[in-house]
């Protein structure tokens, strides 16, 4: 195989807690990971000059060891060298720094591309032991669909799939530093805390109703509070139907959960008109139909 072609998919958190702070400045967590059907893609293609050759459709993205597509296929070859080179196309669709682990599920894609590219028969653990390495919500994008994360992200437990809804996603015009929520994260006895197992129940049961109500994020005491415009969208979004409406991750984008594919599209073309437009999707839940970790493209969309 000389050439091959990825899709790489966006994730949100049906529900998000932070346990504590570890001595190792990480933090544990306990989330319930959804992904969700918007992607990137990438074409991977040997080379015969050796080395990592990256492009984007971004310009602003960086191309070298401070990409993580880069830094998996670096990762990759120093454990399994090989005597030619790859040449990477990243074509971005997910927001970039917008709490959907767009730079993870970019390098997951890629550890499993080149995986089946030189046949190096690596297991999913093996390619999730790997990941952790290039960052915590890497093994998760390997798994990807529903799933229980705990640890630093890196300890996950398959749940059944969501119940199946339309998904409108909305990225305000800011950029948020992870590294600033988890700083100015305080954690106390007034810390309203996610109700995990009640999620999981909810979504045992089939329940969408119930799963939405149960949307929260412990992040958002920062974030919102530092970014009004979280909580304004999250507000239209309801106005428009939404059973509910949640910040992903440290943010700052927002989804929504419609039953209605009418609500979902009216509230749609409300963002898409505003501010938000170029960085507003509809779409809806991914489930894996197999037990491959990465998704092969071989149709269109």
């Amino acid at each position: 195989m000389d050439t091959i072609h990825l899709k790489a998919y966006a994730k949100i958190n049906l529900a998000l807690d932070v346990l504590r702070r570890r001595p190792d400045g990480y933090h544990d967590v306990r989330m319930i990971m959804q992904t969700v059907k918007l992607h990137d893609r990438l074409v991977i293609s040997k080379c015969k000059t050796p080395g990592i050759f990256l492009k984007s459709n971004l310009d602003f993205l960086p191309t070298n060891e401070n990409n993580l597509v880069y830094a998996a296929a670096k990762l990759f070859f120093e454990q399994h060298p090989q005597n030619c080179g790859v040449s990477i196309q990243l074509d971005k669709r997910i927001p970039v720094s917008a709490g959907m682990a767009g730079g993870s599920t970019d390098a997951a894609a890629a550890l499993f591309g080149l995986n089946r590219m030189f046949c190096t028969g690596l297991s999913l653990s093996e390619l999730q032991a790997l990941g952790v390495k290039l960052g915590a919500d890497v093994p998760y994008c390997l798994l990807r669909g529903t799933a229980l994360s705990e640890g630093i992200g890196e300890i996950l437990t398959p749940l059944p799939p969501a119940p199946a809804c339309h998904i409108l996603l909305v990225k305000p015009p800011v950029n948020v530093s992870t590294k600033y929520v988890y700083e100015h994260l305080s954690l106390d006895e007034n810390t309203v805390h996610p109700d995990i197992d009640g999620m999981i129940r909810a979504i045992e049961a089939g329940s969408l109703t119930d799963t939405a109500a149960l949307l929260s994020n412990v992040l958002e005491a920062v974030t919102r509070k530092e970014y009004p415009a979280i909580a304004a969208i999250e507000d239209t979004m309801r106005e428009f139907g939404a059973l509910n409406a949640l910040m992903s991750g440290s943010g700052p984008t927002v989804f929504g959960i419609f039953d209605s594919r009418a609500k979902a599209e009216k509230a749609f073309y409300h963002f898409k008109s505003g501010s938000c437009g170029r960085q507003t999707f509809l779409t809806g839940l991914f489930q894996p139909q197999n037990t491959a970790p990465i998704e092969v493209e071989e149709e269109a969309d």
